[in-house]
Protein backbone atom coordinates (compact mmCIF):
# COMPACT_ATOMS: atom_id res chain seq x y z
CA UNK A 1 0.00 0.00 0.00
CA UNK A 2 1.31 3.34 -0.89
CA UNK A 3 0.79 4.69 2.49
CA UNK A 4 2.75 2.03 4.29
CA UNK A 5 5.59 3.63 1.39
CA UNK A 6 5.65 6.90 3.60
CA UNK A 7 6.09 5.06 7.13
CA UNK A 8 9.61 5.82 8.38
CA UNK A 9 9.73 3.06 11.14
CA UNK A 10 12.92 1.53 12.10
CA UNK A 11 14.99 4.22 9.86
CA UNK A 12 17.36 6.88 11.14
CA UNK A 13 17.19 10.08 10.31
CA UNK A 14 20.23 12.57 11.04
CA UNK A 15 19.12 16.49 11.00
CA UNK A 16 21.16 19.95 10.91
CA UNK A 17 20.51 23.18 12.29
CA UNK A 18 17.87 21.36 14.05
CA UNK A 19 16.97 23.00 17.13
CA UNK A 20 14.49 25.68 15.90
CA UNK A 21 12.50 26.65 12.78
CA UNK A 22 12.50 24.67 9.59
CA UNK A 23 14.80 22.50 10.92
CA UNK A 24 12.63 21.91 14.05
CA UNK A 25 9.79 21.31 12.06
CA UNK A 26 11.10 18.87 9.85
CA UNK A 27 12.89 17.03 12.39
CA UNK A 28 9.57 16.46 14.32
CA UNK A 29 7.66 15.68 11.00
CA UNK A 30 10.22 12.74 10.59
CA UNK A 31 9.55 11.94 13.91
CA UNK A 32 5.99 11.30 13.35
CA UNK A 33 6.49 8.73 10.34
CA UNK A 34 8.50 6.69 12.59
CA UNK A 35 12.30 7.31 12.71
CA UNK A 36 14.67 7.61 15.12
CA UNK A 37 16.24 11.14 15.38
CA UNK A 38 19.74 12.40 15.67
CA UNK A 39 19.70 16.15 16.17
CA UNK A 40 22.90 18.85 14.94
CA UNK A 41 23.23 21.96 16.04
CA UNK A 42 25.62 24.54 17.39
CA UNK A 43 24.07 24.53 20.62
CA UNK A 44 23.11 21.31 22.54
CA UNK A 45 21.12 23.54 25.15
CA UNK A 46 18.89 24.94 22.14
CA UNK A 47 18.48 20.88 21.05
CA UNK A 48 17.44 19.49 24.08
CA UNK A 49 13.78 21.18 23.53
CA UNK A 50 13.20 19.14 20.26
CA UNK A 51 14.98 15.71 21.41
CA UNK A 52 12.46 15.95 24.52
CA UNK A 53 9.45 16.88 21.85
CA UNK A 54 10.77 13.76 19.66
CA UNK A 55 11.48 11.41 22.69
CA UNK A 56 7.44 12.24 23.45
CA UNK A 57 6.86 10.72 20.09
CA UNK A 58 8.14 7.66 21.08
CA UNK A 59 11.00 7.52 19.02
CA UNK A 60 14.74 7.68 20.12
CA UNK A 61 16.50 11.15 19.88
CA UNK A 62 20.26 11.78 19.75
CA UNK A 63 21.35 16.03 20.53
CA UNK A 64 24.70 16.56 19.09
CA UNK A 65 26.99 19.55 18.68
CA UNK A 66 28.26 20.53 15.78
CA UNK A 67 29.75 23.20 13.71
CA UNK A 68 28.77 21.91 9.76
CA UNK A 69 31.52 23.92 8.59
CA UNK A 70 34.11 22.13 10.63
CA UNK A 71 35.32 19.00 9.03
CA UNK A 72 36.69 17.74 12.64
CA UNK A 73 32.85 18.92 13.65
CA UNK A 74 31.34 16.74 10.96
CA UNK A 75 33.18 13.29 11.29
CA UNK A 76 32.64 13.07 14.85
CA UNK A 77 29.16 14.05 14.08
CA UNK A 78 28.91 11.16 12.08
CA UNK A 79 30.72 8.95 14.44
CA UNK A 80 28.28 9.42 16.92
CA UNK A 81 25.43 8.74 15.20
CA UNK A 82 26.79 5.48 14.09
CA UNK A 83 27.92 4.90 17.31
CA UNK A 84 24.64 5.11 18.56
CA UNK A 85 22.12 3.88 16.07
CA UNK A 86 24.75 1.81 13.76
CA UNK A 87 23.17 3.52 10.75
CA UNK A 88 22.71 6.12 8.73
CA UNK A 89 19.15 5.95 6.42
CA UNK A 90 18.12 9.93 6.22
CA UNK A 91 20.58 12.92 5.76
CA UNK A 92 18.34 16.68 5.91
CA UNK A 93 20.83 19.41 5.62
CA UNK A 94 19.09 22.27 6.83
CA UNK A 95 22.20 24.31 8.79
CA UNK A 96 21.94 28.04 7.36
CA UNK A 97 22.95 31.44 7.85
CA UNK A 98 22.64 34.82 6.10
CA UNK A 99 23.82 38.24 6.00
CA UNK A 100 21.89 40.72 4.48
CA UNK A 101 23.84 43.72 2.90
CA UNK A 102 24.62 45.57 -0.62
CA UNK A 103 26.40 43.63 -3.13
CA UNK A 104 28.89 46.77 -3.09
CA UNK A 105 29.05 46.92 0.42
CA UNK A 106 29.10 43.09 0.86
CA UNK A 107 32.47 42.60 3.81
CA UNK A 108 34.47 39.37 2.80
CA UNK A 109 34.67 37.73 5.76
CA UNK A 110 30.72 38.06 5.59
CA UNK A 111 30.79 36.17 2.36
CA UNK A 112 33.28 33.49 3.76
CA UNK A 113 31.48 32.91 6.57
CA UNK A 114 27.90 32.53 4.67
CA UNK A 115 29.16 29.92 2.05
CA UNK A 116 30.83 27.73 4.81
CA UNK A 117 28.31 27.02 6.37
CA UNK A 118 25.42 27.38 3.30
CA UNK A 119 27.55 25.33 0.98
CA UNK A 120 30.76 23.65 2.42
CA UNK A 121 28.91 22.65 5.46
CA UNK A 122 26.45 20.93 3.14
CA UNK A 123 29.17 19.05 1.20
CA UNK A 124 31.40 18.33 4.15
CA UNK A 125 27.99 16.25 5.54
CA UNK A 126 26.90 14.98 2.20
CA UNK A 127 30.51 13.70 1.49
CA UNK A 128 30.89 12.04 5.19
CA UNK A 129 27.08 10.57 5.48
CA UNK A 130 27.50 9.58 1.75
CA UNK A 131 30.25 7.53 2.75
CA UNK A 132 28.46 5.55 5.37
CA UNK A 133 25.25 5.34 2.62
CA UNK A 134 27.59 3.98 0.04
CA UNK A 135 28.76 1.42 2.69
CA UNK A 136 25.01 0.35 3.18
CA UNK A 137 23.34 0.44 -0.27
CA UNK A 138 20.86 2.64 0.07
CA UNK A 139 19.70 6.42 1.41
CA UNK A 140 18.23 9.12 1.14
CA UNK A 141 19.88 13.16 1.60
CA UNK A 142 17.88 15.76 1.40
CA UNK A 143 19.53 19.24 1.18
CA UNK A 144 17.64 22.36 1.80
CA UNK A 145 17.67 25.12 -0.67
CA UNK A 146 15.42 27.88 -1.76
CA UNK A 147 13.43 30.33 -3.94
CA UNK A 148 17.02 32.17 -4.01
CA UNK A 149 18.74 28.76 -5.81
CA UNK A 150 17.06 29.89 -8.79
CA UNK A 151 16.31 33.65 -8.58
CA UNK A 152 17.81 36.81 -7.85
CA UNK A 153 17.04 38.70 -4.65
CA UNK A 154 18.70 41.71 -3.14
CA UNK A 155 21.15 42.21 -0.72
CA UNK A 156 21.41 38.73 -0.22
CA UNK A 157 24.56 38.16 -2.60
CA UNK A 158 26.22 35.18 -0.47
CA UNK A 159 22.96 33.58 0.56
CA UNK A 160 22.08 33.00 -3.08
CA UNK A 161 25.29 31.85 -4.29
CA UNK A 162 24.93 29.08 -1.58
CA UNK A 163 21.76 28.07 -2.25
CA UNK A 164 22.24 28.08 -6.33
CA UNK A 165 25.49 26.06 -5.49
CA UNK A 166 23.53 23.50 -3.04
CA UNK A 167 20.71 23.08 -6.06
CA UNK A 168 23.51 21.72 -8.19
CA UNK A 169 25.73 19.83 -5.57
CA UNK A 170 22.28 18.32 -5.62
CA UNK A 171 22.49 17.69 -8.81
CA UNK A 172 26.10 15.89 -9.24
CA UNK A 173 25.41 13.55 -6.08
CA UNK A 174 22.19 12.70 -7.35
CA UNK A 175 24.06 11.58 -10.55
CA UNK A 176 27.06 9.95 -9.23
CA UNK A 177 25.68 7.83 -5.92
CA UNK A 178 22.75 6.72 -7.81
CA UNK A 179 24.47 3.43 -8.94
CA UNK A 180 24.46 2.75 -4.68
CA UNK A 181 20.77 3.24 -4.69
CA UNK A 182 21.18 6.76 -2.72
CA UNK A 183 18.61 9.43 -3.91
CA UNK A 184 19.68 13.19 -3.45
CA UNK A 185 17.30 15.58 -3.44
CA UNK A 186 16.29 18.97 -2.20
CA UNK A 187 13.72 20.76 -1.22
CA UNK A 188 13.36 24.77 -2.11
CA UNK A 189 11.39 26.53 0.68
CA UNK A 190 9.67 30.23 -0.54
CA UNK A 191 8.94 32.20 1.99
CA UNK A 192 9.01 30.99 5.84
CA UNK A 193 8.66 33.21 8.95
CA UNK A 194 12.00 32.09 10.62
CA UNK A 195 14.89 33.52 12.71
CA UNK A 196 16.57 34.31 9.02
CA UNK A 197 13.43 35.70 7.56
CA UNK A 198 12.30 37.80 10.65
CA UNK A 199 14.22 41.19 9.33
CA UNK A 200 11.94 40.90 6.28
CA UNK A 201 8.49 39.78 7.98
CA UNK A 202 9.52 43.27 10.46
CA UNK A 203 9.55 45.50 7.69
CA UNK A 204 5.90 46.10 6.83
CA UNK A 205 6.61 47.15 2.92
CA UNK A 206 8.60 44.28 2.15
CA UNK A 207 5.94 41.82 4.16
CA UNK A 208 3.10 43.16 2.36
CA UNK A 209 4.93 42.80 -0.82
CA UNK A 210 6.05 39.38 -0.38
CA UNK A 211 2.88 38.34 0.76
CA UNK A 212 1.25 39.63 -2.57
CA UNK A 213 3.64 37.99 -4.73
CA UNK A 214 2.48 34.60 -2.90
CA UNK A 215 -0.77 32.78 -4.29
CA UNK A 216 -1.80 31.28 -1.57
CA UNK A 217 -1.52 34.71 0.31
CA UNK A 218 0.41 33.57 3.53
CA UNK A 219 3.84 33.22 4.47
CA UNK A 220 4.78 29.30 5.28
CA UNK A 221 5.31 27.84 8.52
CA UNK A 222 7.40 24.82 9.55
CA UNK A 223 4.36 22.21 9.85
CA UNK A 224 4.12 22.92 5.46
CA UNK A 225 7.77 21.47 4.83
CA UNK A 226 6.55 17.79 7.15
CA UNK A 227 4.72 15.85 4.22
CA UNK A 228 7.90 17.17 1.63
CA UNK A 229 10.52 16.16 4.16
CA UNK A 230 8.50 12.68 4.72
CA UNK A 231 7.92 12.06 1.17
CA UNK A 232 11.43 12.57 -0.04
CA UNK A 233 12.96 10.36 2.91
CA UNK A 234 10.17 7.56 2.45
CA UNK A 235 10.72 4.33 -0.08
CA UNK A 236 7.67 6.42 -1.97
CA UNK A 237 10.34 8.85 -3.88
CA UNK A 238 12.55 5.62 -4.59
CA UNK A 239 12.52 6.62 -8.66
CA UNK A 240 13.20 10.69 -7.88
CA UNK A 241 16.41 11.66 -7.29
CA UNK A 242 18.84 15.29 -8.30
CA UNK A 243 15.40 16.90 -7.84
CA UNK A 244 14.33 19.98 -6.18
CA UNK A 245 11.15 20.38 -4.61
CA UNK A 246 9.69 24.15 -4.19
CA UNK A 247 7.51 24.23 -1.22
CA UNK A 248 6.16 28.14 -2.09
CA UNK A 249 2.78 28.72 -2.00
CA UNK A 250 2.78 28.96 -5.70
CA UNK A 251 5.41 32.39 -5.97
CA UNK A 252 7.46 30.60 -8.79
CA UNK A 253 4.06 29.89 -11.05
CA UNK A 254 2.63 33.62 -10.04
Amino acid sequence: MILDKMRLDGKVALVTGASRGLGRGMALGLAEAGADLAVVARSLERLEGVAGEVRALGRRCLPLRADVSREEDVKKMVEGVLGRFGRIDVLVNNAGINYREASEDYPLDEWERVLSVNLTGVFLCCREVGRVMIRQRRGKIINVASLTSIIGVRNIPAYSASKGGVAQLTKVLAVEWARYNIQVNAIGPGYFRTDLTEPLFQDPVRREWITSRIPMGRWGTPEDLKGAVVFLASEASDYITGQVLFVDGGWLAG
